[in-house]
């Protein structure tokens, strides 16, 4: 008769391969090879609590390697989630909260959502960065409130992708002892065996980059339970343990083999590998009760961990009311009443000034009362103006300070945001050039996805930054970025809307902004009632209206090119053509306004309209519908001084003027 131990792991096994058998579809092997690792650490280590998923001090686990989805599924339901059999049944069917990768916002317990890999690795970094923060901000000698650690299972796969790197690199740097990652070698990916393209010495790589690295047999339990005390015992780096395992553990036919790694067992094999266990070969989804009854002692053991945490949040509200109060407030997200009051209002100037200027003043306006928030750059910090003045960096010798220097490292840094956001407590952000988000997009995509809110400030946000050139101007950006669902992207027109993207990022609860400033020089508008700067957050409004109620025609600008509207506006009233200007910071919140507001804005009686930006023309006809006409630029850019540039491609008043002439 085999070990509890053994018995509670096979449950794992079995449960994952009959799933995937019952769908058809998904990736046995992993789990199956992984199950050991995986039980050791869930119920000897893990510190959470099944009953609440969201308690706060609970250990994250990420499984990065997600195509091995059944292996998180099995060990939430053995441990008491709120996740049925019957879930486990539907897997990989609609509406069921078994997707075929984890998905943050379907299955509680599952702490980001994975699958393109890498992606659960460099997050990681993120979570550890933010409890590294917090519990240098809240913890004293006597209370340990923020005290958890990071826990991932990487694959061969997660290793080989270049964020990897970027986040391994900066783990090390920032000397993040509360990672400890559980790296499955099993030296098979699709294609079949690693030695097909990946033959580096993991543990000089992580050794460089200054982890502490281990390898064992991942399929040791005493091997396993010692790595992972030692990793806990190293305070000063990330750890990685080394487990060899073998895919598709216990397969007579597939283990070891990239036949078990994207492609269910098939019913034969799945019996012979069940006899192999000692398992009934008859029997589907089969829990032994003496085996979930180890598991389900998770319940029990997680509650009384969050009650033992709730009594020292007691003593420590009792005897640290100040920082009580703020860390309560930190991790409800809690913002202040007065945030509005709080913004910085620019004075219109016809000069103005660049919106990447303009938002790094309503940083530093709101750090004192948003403490919270806690950012970056990509080595960009100057430029971009992330930095929070007086603050401190954040490193291995103050993990206190609010402004991270994530060095070259855009896809990591993207990722870390997410990690942070995630993780709770801290409003991140995270800055680069706007050409970069090619750099962030898959991170920025899993923000939608996760519905994450994460904010990040992408500069130089078009030909405006003149002389650097095509390969540092972003064209199609606004675009692409525009169709990716559930991200509000943010293009200012002045200083003051610029305020008000500060404000829709920070409140934002379940979406990630992107907020698109200019190099350049923008004017400052006037304002009034009817034009106030806190209409960014619709999306859209009027910032200058024609006399008519019915205007002849409707400019529509986005960021650096409203004051080309606003000077077209100007030189068609001197001759007799009435039109309104309307302001468009982000399409995402304009859609979302009641069709009586966008009515008011865009009226569809009024068909002559223009738009003018700085980008790609693609997506505008759904505002300025097919009579209108879109004024941008539809090819790569050229190095020159940013008004040359304007003139060059045509991105210019006298064109907006002649745009609206030619439809009337």
């Amino acid at each position: 008769m085999a070990s509890l131990d053994q018995l509670c792991v096979n449950t794992i096994r079995t449960l994952s391969m009959d799933a995937v058998q019952k769908a058809n579809s998904g990736h046995p092997g992993m789990p199956m090879g992984m199950a050991d690792v995986s039980y050791i650490l869930w119920t000897k280590f893990l510190k959470h609590n099944p009953k609440n998923p969201e308690w706060f001090d609970r250990d994250r686990f990420i499984l990065s390697a997600g195509h091995g989805s059944m292996l998180i599924y099995s060990l939430l339901h053995l441990t008491g989630y709120d996740l049925s059999l019957d879930e486990i049944k539907n897997f990989r069917q609609m509406g069921s909260k078994t997707a075929g990768h984890p998905e943050k916002h379907l299955t509680p317990g599952v702490e980001m959502t994975t699958g393109p890999l890498g992606q659960g690795f460099a997050t990681g970094v993120g979570m550890a960065m933010a409890e590294k923060f917090m519990a240098g901000k809240f913890n004293t000698s006597q209370h340990k409130i923020v005290d958890h650690y990071t826990y991932a299972i990487v694959s061969d796969g997660d290793l080989m992708e270049g964020i990897s790197h970027e986040a391994a690199s900066l783990a090390g740097h920032l000397q993040l002892g509360k990672m400890i990652y559980l790296y499955d070698a099993n030296s098979i990916s699709i294609d079949g065996s690693t030695d097909l393209s990946f033959t580096e010495d993991p543990v000089k790589r992580f050794e460089a980059y200054g982890w502490h690295v281990q390898e064992i047999d991942g399929h040791d339990h005493a091997q396993i339970e010692d790595a992972i005390n030692k990793a806990q015992s190293e305070a000063s780096k990330p750890s990685i343990v080394i487990c060899r395992t073998h895919i598709g553990f216990g397969s007579p036919n597939k283990q070891d083999s990239a036949s078990s790694h994207g492609s269910p067992l098939g019913e034969d094999e799945i019996v012979l590998t069940k006899k192999g266990y000692g398992w009934d070969p008859e029997k589907k989804f089969f829990i032994p009760e003496e085996a979930l009854a180890v598991f389900r002692e998770e319940v029990v053991k997680g509650e009384a961990s969050e009650s033992t945490w709730n009594d020292l949040l007691t003593n420590y509200q009792s005897e640290q009311n100040a920082l009580a109060q703020e860390f309560k407030s930190w991790i409800n997200r809690e913002l202040p009443e007065n945030l509005e009051s709080l913004l910085p209002v620019f004075e219109a100037d016809e000069k103005g000034v660049a919106s990447r200027s303009a938002s790094g003043t309503v940083l530093n306006a709101l750090k004192d009362v948003v403490a919270n928030l806690f950012g970056g750059s990509a080595d960009l910090e100057g430029s971009v103006k992330t930095n929070l003045k007086d603050e401190g960096v954040f490193n291995t010798s103050n993990s206190t300070g609010r402004n991270v220097h994530y060095g070259v490292r855009e896809h990591g840094m993207a990722a870390a945001l997410n990690g942070m956001a995630l993780h709770g407590g801290i409003i991140p952000f995270g800055g680069t050039f706007f050409v970069f988000t090619d750099y962030c997009r898959p991170s920025i995509r899993l923000a939608g996805l996760m519905k994450t809110p994460s904010i990040f400030v992408m500069t130089h946000d078009s030909i405006g930054l003149g002389e650097d050139g095509p390969t540092h101007q972003p064209v199609e950006h606004l675009a692409s970025l525009r169709a990716m669902p559930n991200v509000n992207v943010i293009r200012p027109g002045d200083a003051n809307e610029v305020s008000y993207a500060w404000k829709s990022a920070i409140e934002s609860q379940e979406t990630p902004t992107i907020i698109v400033l200019t190099r350049q020089n923008i004017p400052t508008f006037s304002r009034d009632g009817e034009n106030a700067a806190k209409l960014t957050q619709k999306g859209a409004y009027i910032l200058a209206d024609s006399k008519k109620e019915t205007p002849d025609a409707i400019i529509v600008g986005t960021g650096s090119e409203v004051h080309l509207a606003m000077e077209a506006k100007s030189t068609l009233e001197t001759q007799g053509i009435d039109v309104r200007v309307v302001s468009m910071p982000c399409w995402e919140l304009f859609q979302e306004q009641s069709d009586d507001y966008k009515e008011k804005v865009l009226p569809k009686a009024v068909t002559n309209r223009v738009s003018v930006e700085a980008g790609s023309t693609f997506g505008w006809q759904k505002w300025i519908g097919d009579k209108g006409t879109s004024i941008g630029i539809d090819t790569f850019g050229e190095s020159a001084p940013f008004e040359e540039l304007y003139d060059h491609f045509g991105i210019t008043t006298e064109k907006v003027v002649d745009a609206v002439i030619s439809q009337m």
